[in-house]
């Protein structure tokens, strides 16, 4: 089986989701001028609860699957590997089948008493059957993660953003003339549809790997000690658990705060459309342009995990420490100039991705913030990846009480309004990220340079000094040809200060270009 270095599967990673990213902004870009903030809101309003659902069902497998098969990779024990993988799909396609029969039985239920919007009822019901098919996809990806192998990962998240962008799109059409929450389930069944095509792609890589690893005989029922799987069972178990709780104590704080803006809101004396409205605005209008660039640490974070959990085996502290400096390095250096332009240029960027430059104040207000984004998910997998998930859990336990403590004090407030639920996960989000911080510091006695925190600040400055003049000083009528210019010479500029100060090395440009021309080819 094709297997990459830790850099190369970064890259491949970072490849598809740079694509996925582009293309998935279409829709998003679209959908909202096809069915409005409105219909936006009820498409977005079943997401957290079905998060929680999938977190209960996938959370932590993955990742124990990936770390348990790259420690038998390690070993080169084949016929461990697949006992593990057989073991993973077993426990997960018998919770998805359960969930999936639960929350179809109690849709409308769901859809009246939590989900405070008794419409999003038909969006829920297109959204149940994305359970089995993500349960099932994302052991696949714990496996080829496990060996190293992002490519099959790549090509399904393409195949499924490519697909999504149509279907999305088409469904969404086809039902708006029978009502906005018909429209919006029409846009999730888009998205089931691209979901089971990313499953295809993961399983016909599965079945192209299974020939070419080496044969070894397949265990009958029965054949392998009863101890062995319990053992088996115990240890996925073990290692899956504390971050299946880390990813819960998220993924319900994330269903708590969808809740509880919309009853804030309402207690401030905004009407019950205005305000799926307005939760519609935050979470699929600015929420997507902020986590553009988290396409890097997403990568970062799938191909520390196998990367690091291979060096601890070895105790090879030498490895861990460069590696997770090249990946908090590569987050700060290449999310700061997405930072400036949502900065700089927030009015004209919502303007001319959602025709609404009204949503402008909450982009500024949240994207210096987006920096403690992307550096969140690479600590947070080195503490999953060096056994200490209870952390991670405890961190995001603390950030998520405490944001949902001042959702409700803030956003029920008439003079705060939506602007106070920014402000609370703001406040989240900054302690999450510096708890976790404090977690692998304490953990690896790991430091990084502050100098290059002043070096990026610096090269923000200088960029966004000039994107700021480029955009706003009238030297042509058209704003989009302002904002193109602006943002790219604002990201020239960037590059030109970040290479004079030595944030980026020329050996690491050409190490990058030159993996890139592999990778293209």
């Amino acid at each position: 089986m094709t297997k990459q270095s830790f850099l190369k599967g970064t890259l491949i990673l970072l490849a598809a989701g740079i694509v996925n990213r582009i293309l998935g902004f279409i829709p998003r870009i679209t959908l909202p001028r096809l069915i409005g903030a409105e219909g936006v809101g009820l498409y977005q309003m079943g997401f957290p609860f079905m998060i929680v659902i999938l977190t209960l069902i996938t959370g932590g497998i993955p990742i124990a699957v990936a770390k348990l098969i790259a420690e038998a990779e390690a070993e080169n024990n084949e016929s461990r590997i697949r006992r593990i993988l057989r073991l993973a799909m077993t426990l997960t396609v018998s919770l998805a089948i359960l969930f999936t029969l639960a929350s179809l039985l109690g849709a409308q239920w769901i859809a009246n008493h939590l989900l405070t919007d008794s419409r999003v009822y038909y969006t829920f019901l297109c959204m149940t059957p994305i359970i089995i098919l993500v349960g099932i996809g994302s052991v696949l990806r714990g496996y080829f993660q496990g060996r190293q192998n992002m490519i099959p990962t790549a090509v399904s998240q393409v195949a499924e953003t490519f697909i999504r962008i149509f279907t999305v799109l088409a469904f969404a059409y086809a039902l708006l003339p029978y009502g906005i929450e018909y429209a919006a389930a029409g846009a999730m069944a888009g998205v089931m549809v691209g979901e089971a095509v990313a499953l295809l792609v993961l399983y016909l890589y599965y079945r192209r790997s299974r020939s070419q690893t080496t044969p070894f005989p397949i265990a009958k029922i029965g054949s392998v000690p009863l101890v062995g799987r319990l053992a088996n069972l115990k240890h996925l178990l073990k290692l899956a658990m504390p971050i299946t709780g880390s990813k819960l104590v998220g993924s319900c704080s994330y269903f708590l705060e969808s809740i509880l803006i919309i009853r804030s809101l309402a207690a401030a004396g905004i009407a019950t459309k205005l305000a799926t409205a307005q939760y519609g605005m935050l979470q699929g209008m600015i929420i997507p342009i902020l986590l553009l660039p988290s396409a890097l640490t997403y990568s970062l974070s799938v191909s520390l995990i196998p990367s690091l959990s291979e060096a601890a085996a070895r105790n090879d502290m030498q490895t861990i420490h460069n590696r997770l400096h090249q990946s908090l390095k590569l987050a700060l250096v290449t999310g700061a100039p997405f930072v400036m332009i949502m900065f700089v240029l927030a009015e004209p960027l919502c303007d001319l991705m959602y025709g609404q430059s009204q949503i402008a104040p909450m982009l500024k207000m949240m994207a210096p913030v987006a920096l403690f984004i992307y550096f969140q998910a690479p600590l947070q997998a080195s503490l999953q990846a060096l056994n200490r998930p209870g952390s991670a859990l405890v961190n995001t336990l603390i950030g998520s009480v405490i944001k949902l403590a001042l959702i409700v004090g803030l956003a029920g407030q008439p003079q705060f309004g939506i602007l106070g639920a920014v402000m609370a996960i703001n406040i989240n989000i900054m302690l999450v990220t510096v708890l976790h911080w404090h977690s692998v510091v304490r953990l690896l006695h790991f430091r990084m340079q502050m100098i290059d925190f002043a070096k990026v600040g610096l090269a923000m400055l200088v960029s966004g000094w000039c994107s700021y003049v480029l955009m706003y000083t009238h030297w042509i009528d058209v704003e989009a040809v302002r904002f193109a210019v602006s943002c790219i010479a604002g990201v020239i500029i960037y590059l030109s200060c970040s290479v004079l100060l030595r944030l980026i090395d020329r050996s690491d440009l050409t190490r990058v270009l030159l993996l890139g021309r592999k990778l293209i080819k």
